[in-house]
């Protein structure tokens, strides 16, 4: 089990961790002994045992307004979740929307060719008697 140096409040320890491990142990350290400074920092001195205990209630505290976000989030996810699973039910249970193109009748058709020809022959003959 290897052991490794980590310092708290200007003090160090000699922790054992499991193989592998040493990175998260380290970074643990670092982010107690952050904690550690700030109560330094505000109080002084103290003794290492309430500095330690003080730290960790810190990052408890810390902790807990993490998980409670979490939980928020969490709860945000799964009621989007819900809603898209809503969604695809209701798009899959949908009747595919119809759609109707009206259609012109053949006598409209046939009445509007007849008028566009009479025009077509009146423009030639006006066109006829202008040239003349």
């Amino acid at each position: 089990m290897p052991e490794v140096s980590i310092a708290i409040g200007g003090r160090t320890f000699e922790v054992a961790c499991q193989e592998g491990e040493e990175h998260y142990l380290q970074t643990a350290a670092r982010m107690l002994d952050d904690e550690a400074q700030v109560l330094s920092d505000q109080v002084g001195r103290m003794p290492e045992a309430r500095m330690l205990l003080m730290a960790g209630l810190m990052l408890a505290d810390k902790t807990a307004s993490v998980e409670d976000r979490v939980a928020e989030v969490q709860a945000q996810l799964n009621e989007r979740e819900a809603e898209i699973a809503d969604l695809r039910s209701a798009a899959a249970a949908a009747e595919p929307e119809r759609v109707e193109v009206p259609v012109v009748p053949q006598s409209v058709t046939d009445t509007l060719a007849e008028l566009a020809a009479r025009a077509e022959a009146l423009a030639a003959s006006v066109e006829e008697k202008t040239k003349a």
